[in-house]
This record gives C-alpha cells, structure tokens and sequence, in this order.
C-alpha cells in the first residue's frame, strides 16, 4: 500500500532517537584524542562545551527550517527549495551512497568490534557481526514505524543509563593516577592541534540533524521539533561533559590521553576484567542504539528522492500499514552492507568510515545554513512557527563553523575522504543522464 508520513512520534519519541543518534560510541573513543590534542584539563571540558554550543547554533537553524518545511526529505527539501533539484539530487545521492549508509556502517564495526570481545565468530569476526546487524534491524523497520520506535526507545533508555554508570564509577570510585602531563603541542601546530580537537568532538555530537527527517511524523504540531531538538542538545551536552570529567578524575589528563580505550581503561581500573566485559557490552548497546536511529532516519531522504525523480520511483513508495518507506529502507541496508564489504576489504573498517563520511556531510551541512538565508528573502511570508534567535548571527556561526570542518575534514583526514568526495561525483553522470530523460 502507498500512502505518506503520519504523525505518529511523540515529542519522547523524537528526543530518544536524537539522544540515540548522537550518543552514540563516539563517547567511548574521541575523549582520549581529544585529550591528547588539548593539553590541559580545562580546555577538553572547554572543546565539550563549545562542541554543545555550536550543536546547539545548528539545531536553532534546522529548528527554523524543519517547523517551516516539515517533510521527509528534510535536508533534501530545503536545498531543493533554495538551490533547485539539481543539487538536491547530488544531496540525495550523497545520503544514499555516503553519509547515513556511511554512517551505519561505521557504527556496525564498532559493535562488531566489542561484540567480537564478548564472543568471537571466526577471522572476520567483526565484520560478520557488522554484516547481521545491518540487516536485522533493517528488517525491524521494514516491519513498521511502531517497531522501530519502540526499539529505539528501549535502546536508548538503557545507553543512558549504562553511560551515567560509567560517570558515577569515574567520579565515585576511580583515583587519578600520578602521570606527568602530555606535552602541550608546539606554536606553529597549535592550530592544526584545535582544529582536529573539534573535529572529533563534533564528529560526536553528530547526528542530531537527523530529526528533520522525521519532522513530517512528529506529532503536537510544527514547533515540536524545534523542543526536541533543543532538550535532546541540552541532555548530550550534559552527559558529555560529566562523562569526560569522570574520565579526568579516573585517570587523569596523561593517563586518559594515553588510552586506546578510555572507557574500558577507567571500569579496569575500577572493577577489574569484568568492567573491561561490561564497558565492552555498553558500547556494543550505543553503537546499536545509533544504528536502529539513523537507519529509521537515513532512509526518510531516499523516499523523497524516489518521489521527485522518475528513474528512482521504487524508493518513493510508503507502506501505509507499515508506516514507513520500505523499499528505500532495503536500497539503504543494501548500500550499508557494501560499505562493510569495503571496509572489511582495508582492513581499517571504522577509520575508513569516518574519513569516507566526514568531508561530503560537512560540505552539505555548510549548504543547508545557507538555505536558511536564501529561504528567508526567498519565502518571506511563509509560516515559522520557530524562528532562530538573534538572526542573522546564529546562522552565520553555523555556516563559518560547518566551512572550517569541511577545511579540517579534508585537510586532516587519509585517502577515505577523496574515496567520499569521488563517489559524491559520481553523481554528476547520473544526474546528466536523469536530465536527459
């Protein structure tokens, strides 16, 4: 059956799969090299801050445009309405091809990675478990929006409370060990130094731009999102900022910036090998917590794409009953489950990600803060139940924000970043070809 998007997310609802989203294993890796790249203990809890509030400057603006424009296509629909369907086709292409399929993938080797700690299953262990988590819950939400949601729910209530266990172990239990303090970097590479610091504290706060594409399904009207967006920032922030001052106080600046595994380090050294076993566990459940959204969220883009383009209507058929867009969900797990063959492929499966993703999602971020000021002079009378605060500075912050991290996403990152920007090109050809048509 073929219908469209119904209001059937609570305001709960939409703040679960934000937290969901964000809070994802990022949390459990980045600390230790933001830590390494900061120098003191006042400027990492400083980079978390700032990381809350440029998360924040960007939620404002997408709260404008998600409550003016709600739709699945969320970004989608506000490059398409601000710069034509050419660039919102190159956008739809990069969702499909890169960003969220990117974005699963990458979460899927880290479960595999600390799933494979709990219980191996052969050489290629993780990029089996990879694999198996990519299509079951792709299936959970080929079942229905109901399906999906609830396991997000429950998903995410248990990483929140497994996380604030981790924070309470650091700050409770854990003493700070007696290390000298890491070098702080020379002149001349302090600012290469902040600027990968910032990149991987924003690479952690990703994700909550996925809720505008389920603006369209949130029920309590069209300033609903903005509220979600702005209490889910607010609850990330918290807990970032607690857990790395739990990080600091369990091991110390030196000691944290050391870690391979910051997490796994602090519950060693304060319940032994069964806390190695239990951080292991958590950050199987964030990264699966992560997954279950962005796989609900990604696909929402590749429906809109089916309904605008011709040649990709398949993906722009909605199961009524199901409520969800089942045939853009399967193209998406298909995608997802190459990307995993490649990685598995380098060997280097969550670096190869986070490389392949981070200039492409960057360089669309950057687009869609311009949007705003198009759509502002563009669509004068139309309704915004949101407007961001002190316009246009807000916006401004957000655009020279997103232009430095698609700077420092290229400048500082391997061959998977060209590898992303390549395939992103690649679109070209087929939007040529689509044109003709």
């Amino acid at each position: 059956m073929t219908a469209g998007p119904q209001p059937k997310l609570r305001l709960l609802d939409a703040i679960a799969l934000i937290v969901g989203i964000v809070v994802g294993a990022g949390i459990f890796k980045t600390p230790s090299l933001v830590a390494a790249h900061a120098g003191s203990a006042e400027l990492v809890l400083l980079a978390w801050l700032l990381g809350g509030v440029v998360s924040l400057i960007g939620a404002l603006c997408y709260a404008e445009l998600a409550s003016a424009y709600p739709h699945p296509g969320g970004d989608y629909h506000y490059l398409a309405r601000a710069f034509g369907r050419n660039l919102a086709f190159l956008f739809a292409w990069a969702r499909f091809t890169v960003i969220p399929t990117g974005s699963i993938a990458l979460l899927a080797f880290v479960f595999g990675d600390y799933a494979s700690q709990l219980w191996r299953l052969g050489e290629h262990s993780a990029s089996i478990y990879a694999a198996l988590v990519v299509a079951l819950f792709t299936g959970v939400n080929v079942l229905g929006i109901r399906q999906g949601k609830g396991v997000q729910n429950l998903l995410t209530s248990m990483e929140v409370a497994g996380l604030l266990l981790v924070i309470a172990a650091g700050l409770a239990f854990a003493a700070p060990p007696a290390e000298p303090l890491p070098a702080a970097p020379a002149a001349g590479a302090a600012q290469g130094a902040a600027g990968l610091v910032m990149v991987f504290v924003l690479l952690t706060y990703g994700g909550w731009n996925e809720a505008a594409y389920v603006s369209a399904e949130l029920r309590g009207g069209r300033r609903g999102i903005a509220w979600a967006l702005i209490w889910s920032i607010g609850i990330v922030t918290a807990l970032y900022l607690l857990a790395n001052w739990a990080f600091l106080h369990g091991l110390g600046l030196a000691g944290m910036a050391g870690s391979e595994a910051v997490a796994s380090d602090l519950m060693r050294r304060v319940a032994g090998e069964d806390g190695t076993r239990l951080i292991s566990a958590l950050i199987a459940l964030a990264a699966l917590t992560s997954i279950n959204a962005t796989i609900l969220t990604g696909a929402r883009t590749n429906y809109a794409l089916g309904r605008d383009f011709p040649r990709f209507a398949a993906l722009g058929r909605w199961h009524a009953r199901a409520g969800t867009p089942g045939n853009a969900l399967l193209a998406q797990g298909a995608v997802a489950l190459l990307l995993v063959g490649l990685g598995t492929l380098t060997r280097r499966g969550f670096e190869t990600m986070v490389e392949y993703t981070a200039p492409v999602f960057w360089f669309f971020f950057l687009l869609t803060g311009i949007a705003l000021f198009v759509l502002r002079a563009r669509e004068p009378a139309a309704p915004r139940p949101f407007r961001v605060p002190l316009y246009p500075l807000t916006p401004l912050i957000f655009c020279a924000s997103s232009a430095y991290l698609l700077y420092a996403s290229l400048a500082y990152t391997g061959i998977g970043a060209l590898f992303g920007v390549a395939v992103l090109a690649a679109g070209v050809p087929l939007l040529l070809l689509n044109r003709r048509r």
